[in-house]
């Protein structure tokens, strides 16, 4: 059995809490005055959330109400390029693009991936919800993503 000297021990108990503490703390480190740009592009998105929740949606609602959403947040995804862009200083704007531009390539693959694995044939008529639901949790995520690089400029 190994002892282990009990100063020892403590000195490993707060380092693990220090750690967990910065893991944890790492959002609290966003500008504190900046305009909560999340919960503005919520407030924008729960028409759309809202219409895809509707209980009543035949399989066709369900269809078009993510093609709109989708929609949207390609809009929401341009915007939140555009604003983060526009604080980024000019060193970081070309590594911005190099990103969207790879950001991109993952998308198109993600896409692909669930077009042909998500099929009627496979899932019956719930493949496409299920195709609308992937597809834009994918951009949703970026956006999110860009608007908490905003929020620290």
């Amino acid at each position: 059995m190994v002892k282990i000297k009990q100063g020892t021990a403590y000195k490993y108990i707060i380092g693990f809490l220090l750690s967990i503490g910065l893991v944890v703390g790492v959002y609290a480190i966003d500008n504190p005055e900046a305009p909560d740009l999340i919960g503005e592009f919520e407030k924008r998105e729960i028409i759309y959330l809202t219409a895809i929740d509707r209980p009543q949606n035949s399989t066709r609602d369900f269809l078009v109400s993510y093609d709109n959403y989708l929609i949207f947040l390609d809009e929401e995804l341009n915007k939140a390029a555009d604003k983060l862009n526009s604080k980024l200083p000019e060193a970081r704007k070309l590594e911005l693009m190099a990103a969207q531009q790879h950001w991109s390539k993952y998308r198109d693959a993600e896409f692909e991936f669930i077009k042909n694995t998500w099929t009627r044939k496979g899932f019956g008529s719930s493949a496409g919800i299920s195709r609308g639901d992937y597809r834009t949790s994918i951009i949703k995520d970026r956006v999110i993503q860009l608007l908490h690089y905003t929020k620290n400029f």
